[in-house]
C-alpha cells in the first residue's frame, strides 16, 4: 500500500505544482478573470507549497521506510483537507459552482476539490493507525 500511496502523494504534489504553474504563465486554469477571483487564488501558492514538499518528502519517507513518512504525508493529508476545504468554501460563497455547466476550468477545480478532501482523509485512515495512538 505504501508504494500505490507514494505514488498518488508524488503524482498530487506534480499536478499541485503544474496548477500554479499554468495559473501564472498561461492563465488557462482560470475560471474567472475578477480581481476578486485572482486576489483569493494568490494567497494559495505557499500552502500549496507546503502541502507538495510534504507530499514528496512523505512519499519519499514512505519507500524507504523512514520514520519522517509517516509524519510527512499526515501533514500533506492535513493539509489537503484544509485547502479543499479553503476552496470549497469560497465556491460556495461566490457561487462559483453554478459554472460547471459552462466551465472546463470550474469542472476541473470540482475534481480537485474531491480530490484533495478525498485524498486527504483516505491517508488518515489509511496511515493513522500506525501512529499507535488507540
Amino acid at each position: 500500500m505504501d508504494i500505490a500511496l507514494s505514488v498518488l502523494l508524488i503524482g498530487t504534489a506534480i499536478v499541485c505544482i503544474y496548477y500554479w504553474v499554468d495559473f501564472y504563465i498561461t492563465g488557462g486554469v482560470h475560471v474567472i478573470k475578477d480581481d476578486w477571483y485572482m486576489r483569493f487564488q494568490n494567497a494559495f501558492p505557499a500552502a500549496d507549497l507546503w502541502m507538495s514538499v510534504c507530499a514528496i518528502v512523505g512519499a519519499i519517507g514512505l519507500l524507504t521506510g523512514q520514520t519522517y513518512g509517516l509524519l510527512f504525508t499526515l501533514l500533506a493529508a492535513s493539509s489537503l483537507i484544509f485547502l479543499g476545504l479553503m476552496d470549497v468554501t469560497f465556491n460556495i460563497q461566490n457561487k462559483l459552482y453554478r459554472l460547471v455547466a459552462t466551465s472546463g476550468q470550474m469542472k476541473f477545480e470540482v475534481f480537485l476539490n474531491i480530490y484533495a478532501l478525498g485524498f486527504g482523509i483516505a491517508l488518515i485512515i489509511c496511515l493513522g493507525p500506525r501512529l499507535g495512538l488507540v
